[in-house]
């Protein structure tokens, strides 16, 4: 497929398979995390891991708003949608999260209006259909999910939707970076940078890191080359004794993000 199988070369993937292995100092265990979900998927997709050498060690973070949500936060969308008159809405994957006392599906079993939409424009569409009660929407998500319902809100203020609010449960990806750094049970090397939020938030937010940690990062994308090429830019840094903020994505992420 033309603009993906350049990615996806299985002679280049050698290739910088090798490259990685040669920068790897004998007797040193590197750990890299990376923070992202759709990295992850692409790391066990394409078996990224084969291509390292057994001393690279791939740690996997918390690239998904929905594992990192506090239960409690899950208990009071659960509370939300049980009240009269609610309907209640969120995106599929949250449906089955447990919080203490059950799951917003055990909700909807007990007879709670609970809808699961694929953006918070559908719920606003709900709230438009329902005028006589009361929609929420449970907006979860990092950077890149954020500016959806932003402009959601924005649209229902201009067409004048009083029936429609939203629980904000939006979080941004510097505090668990900052939270993983400052745990003393784990050690890390380097960090591959997120690829969908540094296309919003750009590369500047990640600069914390090398100056007050002393540990690479680099942004990547999401083929496979991309995530081997941002890991042999990591072990060139570590090698040279340098620790910097790079960006492997730069047909797609800019150093200060997106403005608009």
């Amino acid at each position: 497929m033309r603009f993906v199988d350049e990615y996806r070369d299985a002679e280049l993937a050698r290739g910088l398979g090798t490259q990685i292995a040669a920068l790897a100092e004998a007797g040193h265990h590197y750990k890299i995390m990376e923070v992202c979900g759709g990295h992850t998927h692409t790391i066990y997709k394409h078996g990224i891991e084969a291509h390292l050498p057994e001393t690279v060690e791939l740690v996997h973070g918390p690239g998904c708003p929905v594992c990192v949500i506090p239960m409690g936060r899950v208990d009071d969308g659960i509370a939300i949608a049980k009240r009269p008159n609610v309907i209640f809405t969120c995106f599929g994957d949250m449906m089955r999260v447990p919080g203490g006392d059950g799951s917003l599906l055990d909700a909807k079993a007990e007879g709670a209006d609970v809808r699961f939409v694929y953006s918070p424009l559908d719920a606003l569409k709900i709230a438009r259909e329902n005028p006589d009660r009361e929609v929420v929407f449970y907006a979860i998500g990092f950077e890149t999910t954020a500016p959806s319902t932003a402009l959601t809100l924005m649209r229902a203020k201009q067409d004048d939707i009083r029936n429609f609010s939203v629980m904000c449960n939006h979080v941004t990806i510097v505090p668990p970076l900052k939270a993983l750094l400052e745990s003393p049970d784990l050690r890390l090397d380097a960090f591959i940078g997120p690829g969908h939020v540094s296309t919003v938030v750009g590369c500047r937010p990640y600069e914390f890191i090398p100056r007050d940690y002393g540990q690479p990062v680099v942004v990547a994308g999401f083929e496979p080359l991309d995530l081997l090429q941002s890991i042999f830019m990591i072990m060139r840094q570590l090698s040279e004794g340098r620790a910097e903020v790079e960006n492997q994505y730069g047909r797609v992420v800019f150093w200060e993000g997106n403005p608009r």
